[in-house]
């Protein structure tokens, strides 16, 4: 992160400190800089030397509250977020169930008039905004108490899985659980990047209109990954990013890539009333004809997701709890049929307590899809551990493991 960058963080964190003393949160302070880093951005565009058209209706923009103070701006600021909601595009995923969480109307326009307004967001170069705003991210996921660690891979863990699954100009690549995006993201720079490749204008109008696509069920984290990724320059007017429940159904599309890091810890459930009246949680099992097997365990459902949506010959990277590799019933079912239909070439075994939800034991599986055979693809499964550095390969059929 630039020095710039960090002074942008610094400034508007201290302000966040403030704020915390009205019980506003690390996430509810970042959502918020969102509404507005947004309206102050899209102001800049009308203006030389963008003098591109407002994509915001008139009388919600940035101006509109610069106008305004007091209760006022309070209550302009409310019906402006609503009104924001209900457009479509990129508008409705930022704004989507958007709600003001500053009560205080000074505070509001301070933050809005002294701190945002002051800064010209779009002269700023794509990394120095970038990097402030996910320097914002990763200081709201470190936030034990109230932060988003679950939607937040460490970066470090994202560049080093790029890194080797090394994305193509040509691929599109799909994160079906994408949080704030930091796989798109990384998949983006390690393709514009000149040692890697050199894009033409072509190449580079697709990697940021089309190369990307990602799908994230919290509406609130939907639109701090679509932020994210417009402040790095990815995207336009349409949204790269969808709202829904990737489980619930194949999209239509398949990819050559996908990079994941889908939710731990918890079966897919639902919330019922139960005979006294009472809600509870109850297990939903995930019917669909193009799974291998049915089952409420979200990982396992996630990993065969990711099959269904790879291209033939596509390659996948997915972070996985130790469950999905020893668990019996459904698991034994989805393991047997991906290591018959794709070559698992590869199992990365990550140190405990590598994400913010610590002793979670994870490791990320590597496999490409294959087309029909009656043999199994999986002929050698190369392992290795970071908690040991040690590193060996399992081969189909062995009298040993073939340690190296």
């Amino acid at each position: 992160m630039t020095n710039h960058s960090q002074q942008i963080v610094q400034k508007l964190w201290n302000y966040c400190n403030i704020l915390r003393d009205d019980g506003l949160s690390y996430g509810d302070y970042v959502e918020q800089l969102t509404y507005l880093l947004f309206l102050k951005m899209a102001d800049e565009q009308t203006r030389p030397p963008f003098n591109k058209p407002n994509t915001i209706p008139k009388g919600y923009d940035w101006q509109s509250l610069l106008k305004r103070d007091g209760d006022e701006l309070e209550i302009h600021y409310r019906h402006l977020l609503e009104t924001l909601g209900k457009e479509k595009g990129l508008l409705g995923v930022i704004f989507r169930k958007a709600q003001n969480k500053i009560q205080d109307p000074a505070k509001l326009r301070r933050l809005i008039a002294d701190l945002i307004d002051r800064e010209q967001w779009m002269t700023l170069e794509a990394d120095v905004k970038g990097d402030a705003y996910e320097g914002l991210l990763q200081k709201n996921a470190e936030d034990v108490k109230g932060g988003a660690g679950q939607y937040f891979t460490p970066r470090t863990l994202i560049n080093a899985i790029v890194d080797v699954m090394r994305p193509e100009p040509a691929m599109t690549i799909c994160d079906p659980a994408c949080g704030t995006g930091g796989f798109l993201l990384a998949a983006h720079d390690f393709i514009a990047d000149p040692k890697n490749y050199q894009l033409d204008k072509k190449q580079k109008a697709r990697l940021k209109h089309d190369a990307l696509r990602g799908v994230e069920l919290v509406d609130a984290v939907a639109r701090l990954c679509v932020m994210n990724l417009y402040l790095h320059g990815i995207g336009g007017d349409e949204s790269p990013i969808s709202v829904k429940d990737s489980l619930a159904g194949h999209p239509g599309q398949y990819f050559e890539m996908v990079l994941t890091n889908p939710p731990f810890g918890k079966k897919s459930s639902v919330t019922v009333v139960n005979e006294q009246g009472e809600q509870e949680k109850e297990s939903l099992v995930v019917v669909r004809d193009d799974f291998w097997a049915s089952t409420s365990n979200k990982q396992l459902n996630f990993l065969q997701h990711v099959y269904t949506i790879l291209k033939m010959h596509g390659r996948a990277a997915i972070v996985v709890p130790d469950n999905v590799l020893f668990e019996g019933g459904a698991g034994e079912t989805v393991r047997r049929k991906l290591l018959h239909e794709c070559d698992v070439h590869t199992l990365l075994r990550l140190p405990t307590g590598i994400f913010y939800s610590q002793g979670v034991k994870a490791n990320v599986l590597f496999f490409d899809r294959k087309p029909a055979s009656e043999k199994p693809w999986t002929k050698a499964l190369w392992i290795y551990d970071l908690r040991t550095n040690k590193h060996f390969t399992l081969k189909e059929n062995p009298p040993q493991a073939q340690r190296s």
